[in-house]
């Protein structure tokens, strides 16, 4: 369900595009994500910091494209996110005790201090990966065909590409955690006397 309540200001953006435009699809965005970060707040009394740092840009890469009628900004926003995103995973590793990947991962699963500090970097350079693919899709992808083609290739890869390739890089991270933690636990059964 969570998942579904993250999703549901791209959902909405993507109808939008399809029906109108870029522009309206960038407003419905924007209102979209305010209601997410209100009703995330009237249930938890707390903001996500992730619906936060999306509204925020939103709101000036997709303020700009709309008051410009220039969609290059909003294209860059995914750019900014990721970035963001991957530079406060990397400042968890390098500046707090504590990684981002060991906050979300705390009490689902234990692992060796040295293998959260490795998935919390795996993390970073995918979230820095993505904002520099979205840079090729955006402005470098299909430079001989038409613009609105190259836009819709843009958003169909914002909307699809990056939950995909999101979904797989999460399924391999699970499984190595997993693998981790079980190689973990054989050898602390190893060691201990019978």
């Amino acid at each position: 369900m969570k998942l579904l309540f993250d999703l549901f200001p791209l959902v909405l953006f993507f109808v939008a595009y399809k029906m109108y435009d870029i522009y309206v699809a960038t407003g419905v965005a924007i209102v979209a994500s305010f209601v997410q970060m209100v009703a995330f707040w009237l249930k938890h009394r707390r903001f996500e910091k992730m619906h936060v740092i999306t509204l925020a840009a939103l709101v000036v890469f997709g303020g700009l494209t709309i008051l410009l009628r220039d969609p290059v900004f909003i294209k860059w926003k995914t750019t900014i996110v990721y970035w963001i995103l991957g530079s406060i995973i990397l400042f968890s590793q390098f500046v707090t005790k504590r990684t981002v990947v060991e906050a979300l991962m705390a009490d689902k699963i234990q692992l060796p201090k040295q293998a959260v500090r490795r998935f919390n970097l795996h993390w970073a350079v995918f979230a820095y990966a993505v904002g520099t693919l979205n840079i090729y899709v955006a402005f470098y992808y299909g430079l001989e065909l038409d613009e609105a083609r190259r836009e819709e290739i843009w958003v169909n890869f914002k909307v699809f590409g990056v939950l995909i390739l999101t979904a797989i890089f999460m399924f391999i991270e699970i499984f190595l955690m997993a693998r981790t933690a079980s190689k973990d636990e054989q050898a602390v059964s190893a060691t201990e006397p019978d």
